[in-house]
């Protein structure tokens, strides 16, 4: 078997973190019946504004035809609402209703316990500078980057 330093890796510590994150967020959510994909959905609309389902599916990582099913879903809770675009009819363009600003502010508080619990030991300035290597390694890697808020 080929050998591989794993441990001596930024992406396995990159990779392996994000998916420890994104599992307890998903654990956070989960007693309040929302999923971590619905979350992102959420999420990227808020900070974006109304998306494309293709610019959203990209955002997200996943092909269209998954976020359909998710889309789906959320449209029948009335999370969210698909119109057709009026420049291209077949776009589709995915926008947050009103009504999900109950979900959301849920969703708020379960990223901000989840913000305290990764964080827990850490001082301010450690926590900047984890966000700024982070904002270093994706500009690296050639990803524009943008002042965001790390959830």
């Amino acid at each position: 078997m080929l050998q591989y330093d794993f441990e001596e890796s930024v992406g396995y510590w990159i990779t392996i973190t994000s998916h420890f994150y994104q599992d307890a967020l998903n654990q956070e959510l989960m007693p309040y019946g929302i999923t971590f994909r619905q979350f992102q959905v959420i999420g990227w609309l808020v900070y974006e504004g109304p998306l494309s389902q293709v610019d959203l599916a990209e955002r997200m990582m996943i092909e269209p035809p998954t976020l359909v099913r998710i889309l789906d879903r959320m449209e029948r809770d009335q999370w969210i609402k698909r119109e057709s675009d009026p420049e291209d009819r077949r776009r589709k363009v995915v926008k947050v209703l009103p009504e999900a600003r109950p979900v959301w502010s849920q969703m708020v508080a379960c990223l901000k316990r989840l913000r305290k619990k990764a964080t827990q030991g850490m001082t301010a300035d450690q926590v900047e500078t984890l966000k700024s290597l982070l904002m270093q390694v994706q500009e690296n890697l050639g990803v524009k980057v943008s002042e965001v808020e790390i959830v």
